[in-house]
């Protein structure tokens, strides 16, 4: 879904219509960030599961009855999470995990509306620009969907064997709001940066930027199974694992794929694995920048990404070795989106100049 995003032959009120609708996009993408930080507490408390039902309109408000309390908090006994888990810590209790989960959902009907009626407004003055409306309408839907694949994944974790839910389930849900991010925050970013003009940057260091983000996204999904393992809880020392640099029981299932997603020993070191590898090239892109690009806008999102891969590393690392506290737990998942946002940010300044 390509649109025009060269401003050389853009009227004024052109222009204006850009920089209005990629202003909109751009607090979008801040108001996903926070809902993937909130995911990543919801995740971290054991909040996710204490909602059971998917009701998308009257859902939006809480309970408003002893009663209502009451009948809820008797659904969510019924799943194993509460024996296993949870079990007696009394109605109290259940409010607190409740509010956090009721919130996060609020926050994703904020944003539902936080899109769509923008949208609606922009395209009945006809300040969309050409050619981009099919990609909006194709983002609200995609958001609509990520309600669906929200309540798929939430279901996974009231099966009679589970505690938590799916881990594929949670990097699908987990995947999907990380695409929908990226989209956003490139359609903002070409609506408020459209120039390619200046020097054409050097071609290796494009290329390293690529595979940066290739390694970045790689190490975001092996982060969501690491989650959804909670492989965190284990092998907590650094850099060796059980006195290791491979641990163990890396290849201990069959077929050997296997491992990848459901051994949380090879789970743990390929993440490990990949965060370093993915601050490496991070750090190298950085250092090529300072030194290749003039002070600009390139030069600085290079500089940027290497920042946060740095923080991230130690956050990660930090958050291992404490045996993941919700409150840096949380925060790493919320840098994670930094470090995405840093890398897309610098290969959209990378880009060569049109013919």
């Amino acid at each position: 879904m390509p649109f025009d995003s060269t401003p050389s032959s853009a009227s004024g009120r052109d222009l204006a219509n850009r920089r209005a609708v990629g202003t909109w996009l751009l607090v979008m993408a801040g108001l996903i960030w926070v809902m993937v930080a909130l995911g990543g507490a919801t995740r971290l408390t054991g909040s996710g599961l204490s909602i059971m039902e998917w009701a998308p309109l009257s859902g939006a408000l809480p309970p408003l009855s002893q009663a209502e309390w009451q009948r809820l908090y008797d659904l969510y006994r019924t799943i194993p999470q509460y024996e296993l888990v949870n079990a007696g810590f009394g109605i109290e209790g259940f409010k607190q995990i409740f509010w956090l989960e009721w919130t996060h959902r609020l926050w994703g009907r904020m944003l539902g509306l936080a899109f769509a009626l923008p949208l609606a407004w922009f395209w009945l003055r006809g300040r969309i620009p050409k050619g981009l409306g099919p990609r909006l309408v194709v983002l609200l839907l995609l958001g609509g969907a990520q309600g669906g694949v929200g309540w798929f994944m939430v279901a996974s974790g009231f099966d009679a064997d589970r505690t938590a839910v799916s881990p594929y389930r949670l990097v699908a849900h987990l995947g999907l709001a990380l695409l929908l991010y990226g989209v956003v925050l490139w359609t903002a970013l070409s609506l408020l940066r459209p120039e390619r003009s200046g020097p054409r940057q050097p071609a290796g260091l494009r290329r390293l930027a690529h595979a940066t983000a290739l390694m970045v996204v790689l190490t975001m999904l092996a982060g969501g199974f690491v989650a959804g393992l909670k492989a965190g809880l284990t092998y907590n020392t650094f850099p060796l694992m059980d006195g290791e640099w491979i641990p163990p029981g890396y290849a201990q299932l069959s077929p050997f794929l296997h491992n990848f997603t459901a051994n949380i020993a090879a789970v743990q070191f390929n993440h490990r694995l990949l965060a370093t590898l993915t601050g490496i090239a991070a750090l190298a892109a950085a250092v090529w920048g300072w030194r290749a690009l003039a002070p600009g806008f390139a030069r600085g999102t290079l500089l940027a990404l290497g920042g946060t891969v740095a923080l991230q590393y130690v956050l990660g690392v930090a958050t291992l070795l404490m045996v993941v506290p919700v409150w840096l737990g949380t925060l790493h998942q919320a840098v994670a989106v930094g470090v995405l946002s840093a890398v897309l940010a610098a290969l959209h300044a990378l880009r060569p100049p049109r013919p």
